[in-house]
């Protein structure tokens, strides 16, 4: 495969002091790259259980006003909408 890459000209300066060529140099970082196994993601531990997080919602739960049923019917929600 040919793949065609345009080097800023300060990449090709530096690497060409260190005695390469810029397409030996991008060779070896495909090379380098194909080679190197990815690193496993590592998802977030949960920082509660379900039942812990249950609890922490209900704590407070016997200070929330009761409200009637029609409180929660559409045309409660949706009063100001024509």
């Amino acid at each position: 495969m040919q793949i065609t890459v345009t080097i800023p000209d300060e990449i090709a300066m530096q690497v060409q002091a260190r005695g390469l060529t810029p397409e030996s140099y991008v060779e070896s970082l495909i090379d380098n790259a194909a080679h190197v196994s990815p690193k496993p993601v590592l998802l977030a531990k949960p920082r509660m259980n379900m039942e812990e997080f249950l609890q922490k919602m209900a704590e407070f739960s016997d200070k929330i006003p009761r409200l009637p049923d029609e409180a929660f019917t559409r045309e409660s929600f949706y009063q100001d909408h024509d």
